[in-house]
């Protein structure tokens, strides 16, 4: 075979399987042997959760950095480039590392056929081996038992929260979709916990592998301090009680603290300050990030979110609460996702919605969205991309006022690609 690029490769990679997901570990593990990668490294944490995965990786990850080891990290999906799914040392791997991993799987599969995601999580396994990492942080893709991330036996797994969503494969009670997520957990092996209401199945598999766990609002979490800091605290790993002070900070505080317990769970330490500078430092592009750009001479500000199911609209909509400036919505959804879900706590939080289809065939029709919005009594608005929308809210609206960008990661990503063309210059 002639050698490929990156782009050649991921459009290789899209056509080699016959279903776009194709949940199982048994081919995923038997090319995982051949490869010699089910060891990536010495310390594996493994991060499930319908909400809550990327900041969590994120924070683990600063966190090792920040503690001197070397470290990788594996998340999905991408906002612009596929690199982003797999870092290390901070840094997003290169083109010709990924085609390099692409061909060592190519070659060690033989006649097994993998998906997309397969192959994505294979690479990642095969460049940490690689590089001789001290630790990696691996995020799953979708619920847990059956997830290809799941062929690793980590040493601590981490739950964030416990939701529905993609009940096509997960189950349509929160009792199917924790047992998924209980998958990650090992015998004997510790469970940091941010999910406070878990339901009789997870806790049944808590129970059988016996599993010690720490769980949010018991062992470890967060309160608001006096002086605009907040206090984290936790279970060291001398299993000493710790109350670390943290500047403000951009993610969601229930993830950074369990990312901190989970650090501390796989017997890690070091200084509050540094710990504090960690999670400041930590950050996930498309989650609450702010942006800023100039718009009619006048600086303007964008809020971006990923969230894309009702739980992670909850979040958004506290968030947004707490912001004294009036507030406008950009908005796009996949067809599967929950749209009375995700509208119910954003109601009446925006004074006006732009709704536009996203780049994919799985989008839903703007025509649907603005709908079922003008019936809930929503000031709504429709467009024929993500930018022609944030431009007219932009033209449409005071300067103080924020443009919310938020219902999936395509949303997100149309919304840094025409960004990126706005900063050539002002309209």
């Amino acid at each position: 075979m002639a050698e490929l690029g990156l782009a050649d490769w991921l459009a290789r990679l899209e056509r080699l399987h016959p279903a776009e997901i194709d949940m199982g570990l048994d081919r995923v593990a038997e090319v995982a042997t051949r490869l010699q990668v089910l060891d990536p490294a010495p310390l594996v944490f493994t991060v499930t959760g319908t909400n809550g995965k990327g900041s969590t990786c994120a924070a683990l990850d600063s966190l090792l950095r920040h503690a001197g080891r070397r470290s990788g990290c594996y998340s999905s999906p991408h906002l612009i480039a596929y690199n982003e799914r797999v870092s290390i040392d901070g840094q997003p791997v290169s083109d010709a590392d990924l085609c390099a991993a692409f061909a060592a799987i190519d070659q060690a599969r033989g006649d097994i056929s993998l998906t997309y995601f397969e192959f994505g999580t294979l690479a990642a396994l095969w460049l940490f081996k690689r590089a001789g990492l001290d630790a990696v942080v691996l995020e799953v893709g979708l619920g847990g038992r059956l997830d290809a991330v799941n062929v690793i036996d980590a040493h601590v797994a981490v739950v964030t929260s416990i939701g529905l969503d993609h009940s096509d494969y997960l189950g349509d009670s929160r009792d199917s979709v924790g047992y998924e997520k209980a998958g990650i957990l090992r015998h004997g092996r510790p469970l940091v916990c941010s999910e406070t209401d878990l339901p009789p199945r997870f806790l049944e598999q808590v129970r059988l592998l016996d599993v010690s766990t720490l769980q949010r609002g018991r062992d470890y979490g967060w309160t608001d301090g006096s002086d605009g800091h907040w206090r984290l605290f936790g279970l060291d790993a001398a299993q000493t009680r710790r109350d670390i002070s943290v500047a403000p900070v951009r993610l969601p505080r229930d993830n950074l603290s369990s990312a901190v317990q989970a650090f501390w769970a796989a017997g890690l330490d070091m200084p509050d300050e540094q710990i504090a500078a960690a999670l400041v430092a930590a950050f996930v592009p498309g989650r609450l990030d702010r942006r800023s750009l100039q718009w009619g001479g006048r600086a303007r500000e964008l809020l971006l979110d990923v969230g894309h199911n009702p739980q992670a609209a909850g979040f958004l909509a506290a968030h947004l609460a707490a912001a004294p400036a009036r507030q406008h919505a950009v908005f796009g959804l996949l067809a599967d996702k929950d749209l009375d879900g995700i509208l119910q706590p954003l109601r009446g939080q925006f004074g006006s919605w732009a709704v536009a289809p996203l780049p994919t065939p799985r989008s839903r029709d703007a025509q649907s969205l603005a709908a079922q919005l003008d019936e809930a009594g929503e000031r709504t608005g429709i467009f024929t991309t993500i930018g022609e929308a944030i431009a007219w809210q932009l033209d449409h609206s005071a300067a103080d006022e924020k443009i919310v960008v938020f219902g999936s990661f395509f949303c997100v990503a149309e919304a840094i690609l025409w960004l990126n063309k706005q900063s050539g210059g002002d309209r």
